[in-house]
């Protein structure tokens, strides 16, 4: 998920992503606990998927606030 895509999602959908790619992360860190994944480097583009949703609604916040 590119930062472009990020924007222009609603609020509602960020948040809602943002659940979703946690639960996904936990269920592959358990697979790949359990048997290695073909491609562990999934596991560290979820996290920057993560880490975009999470920086666009803090912007949000912030530009709600002022």
């Amino acid at each position: 998920m590119k930062s472009k895509e990020v924007v222009e999602l609603t609020t509602k959908e960020i948040i809602e992503k943002i659940g979703d790619e946690k639960n996904k992360l936990t269920k592959l860190r358990l697979n790949h606990a359990v048997s290695p994944l073909d491609n562990p480097s999934i596991l560290k583009e979820i996290k920057k998927n993560i880490a975009r949703l999470n920086t666009e609604q803090r912007k949000r916040e912030f530009s709600e606030n002022k």
